[in-house]
């Protein structure tokens, strides 16, 4: 892959592969056909998991540990070319091995006895229509029919595409593999039923032909492709495997989606041509000039070129869209018809007053970066996406509310696919709702957080703005305060199947490329070839048994005679030859990483490329060494040691990096089987609300405190993503002796969120945020306290009070508090981490949340009334 793929992607990958590899064997051994779901939020990366998960199909995969399917075809289906289009293009992009060649669309002539295996093949509901000319002359007859009658064939074909297909799954050295992209959609009764009539019959199969044997459907909600697995196979016997859900929070925590969709909604219904529009053109050039300084402060040589969506009724209002353009153009005086689009259905020039206005393919409009605003209808809000468009003006009406959230899933995605460190405003979207009032706002607030299920996939997870406004870095805060929160510490999750050695090999990489230290790979492999040398010398009555081990083959011999039942078995051994030593030297490029490993072969072989025996003793030298379990232990510590001290080496050098390159040492410090603890970035922006939403919809406006590290101009932070007793909670430590700032965490992987390590009933690593860090001078020393507020009725409140107390026992030193506080009755109680016997009590004690804070470990929260 050309891409590292993110934990949770790496987790759905491996799932994926395990029940592909079930079901392909249920196929071939037993004939049972079988179902599979992926089911993943917007923006989650699903066709990189897919280009993953193909890509170990067709060339197996040490990583995931598969071995290649020789008779894998894929057919990749949807509802919509465009759709198949842009997923051809991503599945190359994202691969390193796909070739065009590999991804073919079905087009007519499509003249084929049977599918190519190694290929993937993009197919789309109109290709399988009576009329398309890759079907023509095919007969639907009775569902029970067992016989294809013979029939005509398409002009130019010897095959019909049904018998192409057909004769693909009866080939018993292909799998036929079908994925269903937007699985939901295929099925819906909402939709054409001709087309409803066609997946089923494709899945199921119809007139003698027979059904794919396995299905593996992408959808929004696993709810929605199960009812549909169940309705296409109604009267089959199909085999549906555990879905594979990716866990939108994680999505959220990579940074691959936006955090934040800001709503601008009038106080009454109003006129899109008016205010509104004026005020979205200027987000639009406000936005591309915050990209432009980003671009240039980063050294990148790309930059995002924002874009401005203009979506309408179905039937649209040419002349009110024409006066909206004027509108915008007035903001952007240098805005002309070139850079103007729209992805109407009709797929032609259209006239918006005075503008002629070109149609562009819906794929198109990310890379065309000349568009500056596209005009669309509802035909964006599903199945493609646009990451640079980060403002929208919507023209419908309150009622069309699912509508706007479809729409706002499509721009989510975060234009550099990566979170911009501490700037939320570059992590934003901004959403212009002329015709809503206030009272639908509510609706479209709880649609976009999650709390209504109308919109499957959704943005659910985000900060959702009413009436947002930028903060910078609150001039009011003493540089002593900022020195502190440099030096807290933060922790990364781990990453699944990390090897210190490949850990050590990505870091000499980085540091080499960045001129950061020059020789950083040599001096990595000079290391570990003197680790290697010494540990052989060390173990040296292991590692000949071990050598002798890899020479010898052992071999059994079975035989028999003709007209007796009898058969004779004979051991024996034989040397191994070069196949059989490159095969055990496959070990050791797994347990010291291919870099290192290669390395060594040719340190220990030496400059004299014509001696063939030394370089084969050289082979199996390092592939026995790989085969002693203490020696792979101790080269694991040894690289480790090296990252730790390169890291603590390099840290001023690698913070002063471009953002891009400050996350990938991020990934590489994560890529270890425990937490590692990281280094937190300063805030460049925060996006809060100054209005809150109670809970009959109703619009308020929030409360203000003061000495926030983020702050407007006159100093103020809003409260509105606070509780009550949170604000409590700020109110009481605001006025303790020697209050000095105080940041609100965000609760997310960030670079300037403080994150602690745990792991889930599951096994899994989750990263908590507690709520607050508060700044006190004590003794005349600003010192870092955390404060938790608690709720103890979740499920995970105990398991989170255990993490806060293991991340005391590690970094208490570095705080002068480390508090959980929660509503014990009508007081609040507050277990401080950083006593010991506190600590001990709640690490080494089982019992419910709430008996710790009614314990003696807990004592009243001072001050709070």
């Amino acid at each position: 892959m050309k891409f590292t793929l993110k934990d949770y992607q790496e987790d759905a990958v491996d799932d994926l592969l395990t029940s592909l590899e079930r079901a392909r064997t249920s196929w071939q051994r037993d004939g049972i056909e079988t179902s599979l779901a992926l089911t993943a939020p917007t923006g989650a990366g699903k066709t990189v998991i897919a280009a993953a998960v193909i890509e170990a199909l067709f060339y197996g995969s040490e990583k995931f540990n598969i071995e290649q399917d020789e008779g894998a075809v894929v057919i990749w289906f949807s509802d919509d070319p465009n759709l198949n289009d842009q997923t051809r293009m991503r599945l190359m992009d994202a691969s390193e091995k796909f070739t065009s060649s590999d991804l073919v669309t079905i087009e007519p002539p499509f003249s084929k006895p049977k599918l190519d295996p190694g290929r993937v093949y993009f197919l789309n509901t109109q290709k399988l229509s009576k009329t398309s000319k890759l079907t023509r002359g095919h007969i639907v007859t009775d569902e029970n029919q067992t016989d294809i009658s013979a029939v005509g064939v398409p002009d130019l074909q010897g095959y019909t595409l049904w018998e192409t297909i057909s004769n693909t799954i009866q080939d018993d050295d292909l799998t036929l593999y079908l994925v269903l992209d937007e699985a939901h959609r295929g099925f819906n009764t909402t939709t054409s039923r001709d087309k409803t009539t066609l997946v089923r019959r494709l899945v199921q199969g119809h007139s003698g032909y027979p059904s794919v044997p396995i299905v593996w459907g992408i959808s929004a909600t696993i709810e929605r492709f199960n009812r549909a697995m169940g309705e296409a196979d109604a009267s089959k016997d199909r085999r549906a495997f555990p879905a594979v859900m990716v866990d939108p929070v994680r999505v959220q925590e990579s940074g691959l989606v936006k955090d934040v969709v800001s709503l601008d909604i009038p106080n009454e219904a109003g006129n899109f041509d008016t205010t509104l529009v004026k005020l979205a053109a200027q987000k639009l050039v406000a936005s591309a000039d915050r990209w432009a300084d980003y671009a240039q402060a980063q050294g990148l040589t790309e930059r995002v070129i924002p874009l401005l969506v203009l979506q309408t009724p179905n039937t649209p209002d040419h002349e009110a869209i024409g006066r909206a353009l004027d509108t915008i153009a007035e903001v952007m005086p240098d805005l002309y018809s070139g850079n103007v689009s729209h992805v109407f259905g009709e797929h032609t020039r259209q006239h918006f007053g005075g503008w002629d206005v070109e149609w562009i393919e819906p794929q198109r409009v990310q890379d065309t970066s000349s568009i500056r605003v596209l005009i669309a209808k509802d035909a964006i809000s599903t199945g493609w996406d646009c990451p640079r468009a980060e403002v929208m003006v919507s023209f419908r009406p309150a009622k069309d509310s699912t509508h706007i959230t479809q729409l706002l899933g499509r721009m989510v995605r975060s234009p550099l696919a990566r979170r911009v460190p501490g700037d939320e405003a570059l992590n934003s979207v901004e959403c212009i709702l002329p015709f809503f009032d206030r009272t639908t706002a509510g609706q479209v607030v709880r649609y976009l957080t999650g709390q209504l299920e109308e919109m499957p996939g959704g943005v659910g997870g985000k900060k959702i703005l009413l009436d947002g406004r930028e903060l910078r870095p609150n001039q009011d805060i003493p540089e002593a305060v900022w020195e502190v929160w440099d030096t807290l510490p933060t922790q990364t999750l781990p990453k699944r199947g990390a090897r210190p050695v490949k850990r050590m090999v990505a870091l000499a990489q980085a540091l080499a490329m960045d001129g950061v230290q020059h020789r950083a790979l040599a001096d990595a492999e000079e290391e570990m070839h003197s680790v290697l040398d010494g540990y052989s010398a060390r173990y040296q009555q292991l590692l000949d048994k071990q050598i002798d081990d890899v020479w010898r083959v052992n071999v059994q011999q079975i035989s028999g005679t003709s007209g007796s039942t009898k058969l004779s078995y004979r051991d024996f051994s034989m040397r191994a030859d070069d196949r059989a030593i490159r095969s055990a030297f496959e070990e050791a490029k797994k347990a010291f990483g291919a870099d290192i490993a290669q390395s060594y072969v040719n340190h220990l072989a030496g400059t004299d490329e014509t001696d063939d025996d030394g370089l084969r003793d050289a082979y199996v030298k390092t592939a026995a060494l790989s085969m002693i379990k203490e020696i792979r232990e101790k080269v694991d510590i040894e690289a480790s040691q090296l990252v730790d001290r390169w890291f603590a080496q390099h840290r001023v050098s690698i913070k002063s990096l471009p953002d891009v390159r400050q996350q990938d040492y991020e990934e590489i410090r994560a890529m270890t089987i425990l937490p590692q603890k990281g280094e937190l970035g300063r805030p460049r922006s925060r996006m809060e609300d100054y209005q809150t939403l109670d809970s009959d919809d109703q619009i308020a406006l929030a409360p203000l405190a003061t000495l926030h590290l983020m702050s407007d101009e006159e100093g103020l932070f809003p409260l509105s993503s606070l509780n009550a007793w949170e604000r409590k909670v700020v109110d009481v430590e605001l006025k303790r002796p020697g209050a000095l700032a105080w940041y609100r965490n965000p609760p997310r992987s960030a670079v300037d969120s403080l994150g602690i390590a745990y792991r889930d009933p599951q096994g899994n690593w989750r990263s908590m945020h507690p709520d607050f860090v508060f700044f006190h001078e004590v003794r005349g020393e600003v010192k870092a306290s955390i404060v938790d507020p608690h709720g103890t009725h979740l499920d995970d409140a105990v398991i989170k009070l255990k993490a806060l107390a293991e991340f005391a026992k590690d970094f208490g030193d570095a705080f002068h508090r480390i508090e959980a506080v929660a509503m014990a009755g009508s007081s609040m109680r507050v277990l401080d981490m950083t006593i010991p016997a506190v600590r001990d009590g709640v690490l080494y004690e089982d019992k419910p949340a709430m008996e710790f804070y009614r314990s003696d470990f807990a004592v009243e929260f001072e001050g709070f009334h």
